[in-house]
């Protein structure tokens, strides 16, 4: 029977993700010769050539890429092992590592501490702020156990990486100058159509400009970006002077005391907030607390995610 050397399972499967063998080395703290070396002993471990030249660069074999499937379920077994090895503590202590987007932190990751400071003082919570890309990277290399993003900036729930939890649909409401004709207009009466000749405020990409094109086009109009701003201290100041009009997610309406926000039950814009652990760990008793006071803490600010 063949010997499976999980570390440089391990490295291949980085390869795979980073691209290249420098990358692999950085993101390994290995050197490249190293990486190549672990990499060389694999395939004649395995028998068969893993890697071929293409270039500068390498690319994996066929042969490769039937191993790096066995290998994922092989590192999900072991993530399960983990998570079970991990009940005999009952998840009343240990440490979980939060990667979250920004508006999530305040409106769902610190609320969920609390609680948990309450009910389970011992379990440890570590926060680290990181939009979605580096959150699944850090989430793929160990670094942290559990990463928080939008549905639509998330891998797909194909990924035999990663499990996918929905958390919450966070109704998107627009922010109005506190002088703006329609500011005063009874909950439930405004629609985004109504917008359709004023100014916008929104990210010349990323996103958040995604996101408020695709709900304008949906009610009907192509939004007039008169400004671009990706954080919300920038949008709200320029939606308080006046300068135009912008959608925010209901999670952030902490920060619009300044301004007029009105509520847009009719169009009912949302976006999708969801949690991700690699695949198998989510099982961790400690982790599983973690992901009911997020469950608990995004109930009251919108709907519960199905």
């Amino acid at each position: 029977m063949t010997e499976w050397d999980l570390r440089k399972l391990r490295i291949l499967r980085t390869l795979s993700e980073r691209g290249t063998v420098t990358a692999t080395a950085e993101a390994l703290a290995m050197t490249p010769s190293a990486v190549s070396q672990a990499l060389s002993g694999l395939a004649k471990q395995l028998g068969v050539t893993l890697l071929e030249a293409q270039g500068r660069r390498v690319r994996l074999t066929d042969a490769a890429h039937l191993v790096l499937r066995h290998t994922e379920a092989v590192f999900a077994q072991l993530e399960r092992a983990d998570a079970e090895l991990a009940g005999y503590a009952h998840g009343e202590a240990g440490e979980v590592r939060v990667a979250a987007f920004s508006t999530a932190v305040p409106a769902l990751v610190v609320p969920a501490v609390v609680a948990l400071r309450r009910s389970h003082p011992a379990l440890e919570v570590r926060v680290r702020e990181s939009e979605a890309a580096e959150s699944y990277e850090l989430l793929s290399s160990g670094e942290v156990d559990l990463a928080l993003s939008l549905a639509a900036h998330a891998p797909t729930a194909a990924d035999p990486r990663f499990t996918r939890v929905p958390l919450l649909a966070d109704p998107l409401d627009v922010a109005l100058p506190p002088d703006h004709p329609l500011a005063g207009a009874a909950a439930g009466e405004l629609r985004l159509a109504d917008l359709a000749g004023y100014p916008w405020i929104f990210g010349g990409s990323g996103p958040w400009s995604e996101i408020t094109r695709a709900a304008c086009e949906a009610a009907g109009f192509v939004p007039e970006q008169a400004h671009s701003a990706a954080g919300w201290t920038a949008i709200l100041a320029m939606v308080e002077a006046g300068m135009g009009v912008a959608l925010i997610p209901r999670m952030a309406a902490a920060r619009a005391a300044a301004v007029a926000v009105r509520p847009l039950p009719h169009d009912r814009p949302r976006r999708h907030v969801i949690a991700a652990t690699r695949r198998g760990a989510d099982s961790a008793p400690a982790l599983s607390r973690v992901l009911t006071a997020l469950r608990e803490a995004a109930a009251p600010d919108g709907h519960p995610a199905a």
